[in-house]
């Protein structure tokens, strides 16, 4: 009889055919804990899900017809593992390259803390493994502000924290089933952005404990997949429209309202910013994600 093993590793691939393909050749260097690798393909205009099973045929690959998000893809994915009866749900971002300890690192810390809900890893830098990308994140509930512990900093200097973590990154997650049974998926109304804090704050709020595993690296590209050459920069407007609208939509979910004049004032100070260089698709993607963030009716969708 087969092993079965109880973790999935979940993967979304969106036109990010060359990112995933290094994420899944550092995967292959794991051998322990044994999991299964679920690609979900959100509908790349050039099916590159079928060529990356081509190349690694031990993969099951889910493609969707559209692109869901960070938060349909990931839930289209976690919705076949639960279906499956997987005991553990590894996110991973397909622009990371792991390395070989980092899963069975992650899996001592959940089974180490029978009151912890969820682990990330230490993650650093990919173009710059001297630095830490992100170390976990503690909340400010009077600002309504997640923090990212170690951003930047030096690992040489940077004192880890092992006290809980008040949210843990998308980018690397590994989740018992019984939190996730709990929590409830990820809320798809986000599509990408702030999702894994208000995810994060609804796991703690079930009970659940979460922790930094220092032990458990990778490296991390660092928003592969808005990242790219526009007339206006790097990032894309739609990356500052989903940012704006969904950090409204957090303090609202959360109701933290009195939380709202001080973001509205960040999020002025970068509209000056786009109109006094000329940076119309951005102006206008602040003033659409505001206007949306603080006024369209809220839908939850964690099922």
């Amino acid at each position: 009889m087969a092993y079965t093993p109880e973790i999935a590793v979940i993967l979304v691939n969106w036109n990010g055919y060359s990112y995933t393909q290094a994420c899944l050749t550092s995967l292959e260097q794991v051998t322990a804990p044994v999991f299964q690798v679920i690609l979900v393909d959100n509908a790349s205009t050039a099916r590159e899900g079928l060529k990356l099973k081509e190349e690694f045929p031990h993969l099951h690959l889910i493609e969707n017809t559209e692109n869901g998000g960070f938060t349909g893809g990931n839930n289209v994915g976690l919705r076949y593992a639960i279906e499956q009866g997987f005991k553990q749900f590894l996110l991973l971002n397909n622009d990371t390259i792991v390395t070989p300890s980092f899963l069975r690192e992650m899996e001592t810390i959940l089974a180490k803390h029978p009151g912890c809900g969820a682990v990330q890893p230490l993650i650093m830098f990919l173009h710059d493994p001297t630095k830490i990308w992100s170390a976990g994140g503690k909340w400010n509930s009077f600002l309504g502000y997640a923090k990212t512990l170690g951003d930047r900093a030096p690992i040489s200097t940077f004192r880890m924290d092992s006290s809980n973590l008040d949210w843990v990154t998308g980018c690397c997650i590994l989740l018992s089933k019984e939190a996730l049974t709990a929590a409830g998926l990820l809320d798809e109304q986000y599509f990408a952005y702030h999702e894994d804090v208000e995810w994060s704050i609804r796991i703690r709020n079930a009970g659940y404990s979460l922790k930094l595993a220092p032990k458990a690296v990778i490296y991390h590209e660092a928003g592969a997949a808005s990242k790219k050459k526009h007339a206006e920069g790097t990032l894309s407007a739609t990356v500052f429209y989903y940012h704006v609208r969904n950090q409204f939509y957090l303090l609202r979910q959360l109701r933290l309202f009195a939380a709202i004049p001080y973001h509205g004032l960040r999020f002025m100070g970068w509209a000056v910013y786009f109109l006094l260089r000329g940076r119309r698709a951005k102006l206008a993607a602040v003033v659409r994600g505001s206007k949306e963030g603080l006024l369209r009716p809220l839908n939850p969708q964690i099922k």
